[in-house]
This record gives structure tokens, C-alpha cells and sequence, in this order.
């Protein structure tokens, strides 16, 4: 049964919460590690964490999440929000849609069909924003891009470790993805400084805390809870929220919204955050993926995090006296 109201972050209930969630499902065992991943060869693929922030800073943790892996497609919703901030929504807009695409998330089949990519959350769209960035601000798109970062790390931002330098000139079908672009004229010229400006941010090392506060951040209006610094604005960060409700979960963004309600994006290393607007933001981690990218046991911990604390949007039932939360 859901909770009337989530326990207050960081007391030892919602600790014992968060214990009792690794443990729950680390027994999970389905799934495998991307092997293409820059970390693979150094990580257990049975590392599993949860943390939690609430948009006042107080924060919660359980299993691994001090363990270093990279951003990937997290890195996402992110490089939108500084390509909306930089460019503005029209401009941003006439080279990506905003439609869920149905299709995996390094499809190369909804360009041959429409050309243009359907949402900054699939490889297509987020190459495309990274060429945007890069076309306008050249070689200092990446210090752009590593200053937003920092906002909303408290930090500054760092390439995984095992990051070699030719991992960041693109996969060939990244690359292939990027002269389908320039060739219906979505991206300019110079695709080489686009898929590697896309590479380095998808290179980008967190943990599952750092995840937490990124996503807390998002929650708290764009504001970071430990620092107060901003780090979107707030027109801008409710385009955001909205592609990752409807598309940050590739073509099961359907039943993410269904089963979890939340504004949410995955990534191929196995982390997973969730946004709660205006309350706090959720952080899994978890190497082993199912067949549609999105870690096994991350997936499993969230609809139950989601469905016992009544986090979903639409978690609320208006009683007969208005406007209670109820179980």
C-alpha cells in the first residue's frame, strides 16, 4: 500500500527505505552490461545503489553509489536544456520535433522516413543539438557544456577515467546517424566536431549521488539545492520535463508513464534518474540492461520507489474535504 506522504529524506526510516529497496532487487539477475560502455571491463555488472534528494539538499543513499560510471544518454535532457537556454525553443525547434518515436534509441529508420529527428531524447535529436551547440559556439561549445555541467553537479564535470581518445569520435552507426542529418540539411558541415562534443558529454562520470543531485535539481525549479546556483532556466526546463515524461524512456516511455508517472531518463552504463517537480529527485544504478536499454534492476526499484511513496504526477485523489494525498 502507498504511503500517505514519503518519509522526510535523510532520517533513518527513509535509510531503512532505501536498504530494504537494494535489497528487494539485487536477487534480479536478468539482463547484461553494455560492452560497449567505457566501464565495462571494470565493473561488477551486479553493483546496484539507489539515492535521493529533496529539493532543501537532504539526501539518502544505499548500496554502491559512490561507483564511477558514465553519463551516456543521461547526458540528454541536459544538453537540450543548454541548447533551449542558448539558442531558444524556436530555433532549437526547427531542426528536432518533439513526438516519441516508438523505435529504439539509436534507430536510424525515423530519418529515412521523416527526416527529421522526432525528440532530443533519441541519438538523432541529441547528435542534432550537439551539432547546434557546436555550430554556434565552436571549440567553446565544450567549455559551454562543462559549465552547465558544474551547475548542476556542485563540481566540476570529468571524462570517465577509462574514456580512451578514440572512443570520442563517434560509433559508426553514430556516425552513420550524422550524415543522414547533414545530408537532409538538419546539421552543418563539420560533423566530426559534432559527434565529438555528443561523445564527451555522453563520457561525462557520475555516481548514483551525483545523479541525485542533477535530478533534485531539475525538481527545485532549475535550481541546484546544495549550491543555489542556477542551472536552467525555467522556461527552459519545462520543455524539459516534458520530453523526458513522454520520450526520456525511449519507445517504453508509454508504460514508464504508466507504471511510474515521472519525468525520467536511462542510460546504456545502467543509471537511471527520476524527477518528482517540486519535491525531490530519484537516482538507480545498475549495470545489467533489458532488451530496450533501461536497467533491469533500475526499472524494478523505481515502479515500486514510485508506486510506495505515491510519487507519480497523478498519484493524487481529491477526497471529499480537497486536495489530500491518499494511500
Amino acid at each position: 500500500m502507498a504511503s500517505d506522504r514519503p518519509l522526510q529524506i535523510g532520517s533513518p526510516a527513509s535509510q531503512a527505505f532505501l536498504r530494504r529497496l537494494v535489497e528487494r532487487f539485487a536477487p534480479l539477475d536478468k539482463g547484461a552490461a553494455a560492452p560497449f560502455t567505457p566501464e565495462f571491463k571494470t565493473t561488477d555488472p551486479d553493483t546496484f545503489a539507489v539515492a535521493v534528494m529533496d529539493v532543501e539538499g537532504h539526501f539518502a543513499c544505499a548500496g554502491k553509489a559512490e561507483h564511477l560510471f558514465t553519463l551516456q544518454s543521461m547526458s540528454k535532457p541536459f544538453i537540450y536544456g543548454l541548447a533551449l537556454d542558448a539558442l531558444g525553443r524556436e530555433k532549437v525547434h526547427r531542426k528536432v520535433g518533439v513526438e516519441p518515436t516508438g523505435e529504439a534509441f539509436n534507430s536510424i529508420v525515423e530519418l529515412e522516413q521523416d527526416h527529421l529527428p522526432y525528440n532530443p531524447m533519441v541519438n538523432s535529436g541529441a547528435i542534432a543539438m550537439s551539432a547546434m551547440l557546436h555550430h554556434a559556439a565552436g571549440d567553446e561549445a565544450m567549455d559551454q557544456v562543462s559549465a552547465m555541467f558544474a551547475a548542476y553537479l556542485g563540481r566540476a564535470p570529468q571524462q570517465h577515467p577509462a574514456v580512451l581518445p578514440d572512443a570520442l569520435t563517434g560509433s559508426h552507426r553514430n556516425r552513420a546517424i550524422a550524415h543522414l542529418l547533414r545530408h537532409f540539411e538538419i546539421i552543418g558541415d563539420d560533423i566530426e566536431g559534432s559527434l565529438a562534443l555528443y561523445a564527451r558529454h555522453c563520457a561525462i562520470g557520475v555516481d548514483t549521488r551525483d545523479l541525485a543531485v542533477m535530478a533534485a535539481t531539475l525538481a527545485n525549479g532549475g535550481i541546484n539545492p546544495l549550491t543555489g546556483e542556477r542551472a536552467i532556466g525555467a522556461t527552459s526546463l519545462r520543455d524539459v520535463l516534458t520530453l523526458m515524461l513522454t520520450c526520456g524512456m525511449y519507445d517504453t516511455s508509454g508504460t514508464w508513464v504508466y507504471t511510474v508517472g515521472l519525468p525520467a531518463k536511462s542510460g546504456v552504463s545502467g543509471g537511471l534518474l527520476a524527477v518528482v517537480p517540486g519535491r525531490m529527485g530519484l537516482a538507480v544504478y545498475s549495470p545489467r540492461l533489458d532488451s530496450h536499454g533501461h536497467s533491469v534492476r533500475g526499472m524494478a526499484a523505481m515502479q515500486a520507489w514510485a508506486s510506495e511513496w505515491a510519487l507519480g504526477l497523478f498519484d493524487v485523489q481529491v477526497g471529499a474535504t480537497g486536495g489530500e494525498r491518499q494511500g
